[in-house]
């Protein structure tokens, strides 16, 4: 029988993606994408937020179209589903830090930033579709 580990999350992305060159021809997007928690303090009747930071990474064939770059930057609200790992690191003081990683399979722009309205000329192709005012990039996993 079949198993599924999927994760979908929708955040605001908190810098422009970045490309990195990987072994073999190919090429890894990252960028982090930030979950806010928001609830009130039952004691004191405060407004709270917690930020969930998670990275994700998008695999691409060296040659492939790249065009989704435009569309990945600071402030963008996404949605991204993926597979979920965490990843741990030894840091210089020896400490340990720990992370939230996602292997972004499908991309969904739910709003753009200020910036990619202003400097984009949104016009669609047959890589990209238009749902309810939300722009869907399906991601092909390497």
């Amino acid at each position: 029988m079949a198993t599924i580990f999927e994760t979908r999350l929708i955040g605001n992305i908190g810098k422009d993606a970045t490309v990195r060159k990987m072994e073999k021809g190919v090429l890894a997007v990252n960028f982090p994408v930030a979950h806010n928690k928001n609830w009130r303090d039952k004691r004191t009747g405060e407004q709270r937020t917690k930020t969930t930071w998670v990275n994700c990474t998008i695999w691409k064939k060296e040659g492939s179209n790249l065009r989704i770059l435009d569309f990945l930057k600071k402030g963008t609200l996404v949605e991204v589903l993926g597979t979920p790992f965490a990843k741990g690191y030894l840091q210089e003081d020896q400490s340990i830090k720990s992370e939230i990683r996602l292997n972004v399979s499908k991309t969904n722009i739910l709003r753009t930033s200020n910036t990619i309205e202003k400097t984009v000329d949104i016009q669609m192709d047959n890589d990209y579709e238009i749902n309810d005012k939300s722009l869907i990039l399906e991601e092909e996993i390497y």
